[in-house]
């Protein structure tokens, strides 16, 4: 599927909260050229195989390549980043595994599209919550709330405030019912407390009220004045609760890499299609065709053309660490600052919560949102823009087909959410290019399709 010269070996051998509250526990001669390159490039395609190109080694790349891979396509993967995974990213710099991307499989059931394969490498969740909802990702038994004096707050003050909050949500989406057009979730919060000034509140159950607010902020990633009333609610949230990975993400891509032809280092500059094919163009000049390309790259990349927490992983690992998950505006400042400023700031808002920590001994700081490969952290709905964007994402142009969790109406933001689309693009390949080969037998099973058999999810909460 490659032609000119490459370097490469054809198999892979080598949300602002700070003002509230701290969250303890995270291409005449040219004509000819040209007739003679289209020509080379018709009849590779007609040699072997039906091929394709997976652009991106994310989850939902890999799950593609994989599938077909399974189906007995050529398939060749190009990844940009010197190593697989995308924003699934397990780092071992400490001795042991921590996610410094995707960490937790929301949905712990077996309608979750990973639940299979991680039952099946036997690898173990901590739950950290038994409920679904976008507001309580973890429960009060896994997390204490402190004020800026490093106060902890009751426990039944926040379950109250939490109804409360839950109240405010109801009364928005009567808004929601109301006003044709769309407008931020903080400025519905606004005109609810015109409407119901008794759900306000005031000195440290404001604060706390506060806090719920930047807990939605950090689900979604963007700042109340960013995230739509109309769509905020529209993704499918499995049952089971939320579930920490861990060993880390990475024995689940590791598997999925298995015996696939990848490509690390090649940076896609230009995507050329045509009837009978894709040529795909590399930073260094490498070219590659195939039938058909599956395009699984992070939103963010595609458009390039506040929450203040920490999370505990000593109850889930055995180790000694704290994650400091900050979403919004406040990540974008973070992620200007250099990795020590980052872990002193995040030291900083530690020692408003416990005075006598002491200062880390070794730190990790990500940056999703200026990683050129990524762009951002995840997808999610904001203001004046349609839910079934996600679809609309994910239909084809013709033999190219488009991927990950942006592209997932139900699971937007999420690793199975990229996982399944992974699978839905790689079946549409499969029957486009068999289709245009004169094979297509529409009684084999939809790729994917297993036993019923389950495997039990290996789930703990100490």
């Amino acid at each position: 599927m490659e032609s000119g010269r490459t370097n490469s070996n054809p198999q892979l051998r080598r949300g602002s909260c700070e003002k509230i509250f701290n969250y303890a526990l995270f291409g005449a001669y040219k004509r000819k050229r040209g007739l003679i390159e289209m020509t080379v490039f018709a009849t590779q395609m007609r040699r072997g195989k039906p091929s394709v190109i997976v652009i991106g080694g994310g989850m939902a790349g890999m799950a593609a390549a994989r599938a077909l891979h399974d189906a007995s396509f050529e398939v060749v993967l190009l990844e940009s980043r010197d190593r697989i995974g995308g924003r699934v990213y397990t780092d071992y710099s400490f001795g042991f595994p921590i996610d410094l991307g995707a960490s937790w499989l929301h949905g712990v059931c077996k309608e979750n599209p990973l639940a299979r394969l991680i039952g099946r490498l036997g690898l173990p969740l901590y739950r950290t919550s038994e409920d679904n909802s976008v507001l309580y990702d973890h429960d009060l038994e896994s997390y204490a709330l402190f004020d800026m004096e490093g106060n902890q707050v009751p426990p039944e003050l926040v379950t109250k405030i939490g109804q409360v909050f839950e109240s405010i949500l109801e009364e928005t989406d009567k808004i929601r019912q109301e006003y044709a057009e769309d407008m931020s979730i903080l400025r519905a919060f606004s005109i609810v407390f015109e409407r119901r000034p008794e759900l306000r509140m005031e000195g440290l159950a404001h604060n706390v009220l506060q806090w719920y607010l930047c807990r939605m902020e950090g689900w979604f990633s963007g700042d109340a004045d960013t995230i739509s009333l109309k769509c905020w609610d529209q993704e499918e949230l499995l049952p089971g609760g939320h579930g920490l990975m861990v060993r880390g993400y990475l024995p689940v891509i590791n598997t999925l890499a298995k015996g696939l032809d990848i490509r690390l280092g090649h940076r896609v500059t230009k995507i050329v299609r045509r009837y009978n094919g894709v040529k795909v163009t590399v930073e260094n000049g490498s070219t590659f065709v195939a039938d058909a390309a599956i395009v699984a790259l992070p939103l963010g990349v595609l458009k390039a053309k506040t929450i203040n927490y920490f999370l505990n992983l000593h109850k889930a690992t055995g180790h000694s660490v704290l994650v400091y998950m900050p979403a919004g505006k406040l990540a974008k400042d973070i992620e200007k600052m250099s990795d020590e400023a980052a872990s002193n700031f995040a030291y900083t808002q530690l020692k408003r919560i416990l005075p006598n920590a002491s200062a880390p001994i070794q730190y990790l700081v990500s940056r999703w949102g200026s990683d050129i490969n990524s762009l951002g952290s995840y997808s999610y709905d904001t203001v004046g823009k349609p839910h079934d964007l996600y679809d609309r994402l994910r239909i084809p142009v013709d033999n190219l087909f488009f991927a990950g969790e942006a592209t997932s109406a139900n699971y937007p933001g999420s690793v199975h959410g990229a996982f399944s689309t992974g699978l839905m693009a790689a079946e549409d390949c499969r029957m486009r290019v068999l289709e245009r080969y004169g094979e297509l037998d529409l009684f084999q099973p939809v790729m994917g399709e297993e036993s019923s058999v389950s495997i039990p999810l290996l789930i703990s909460r100490l």
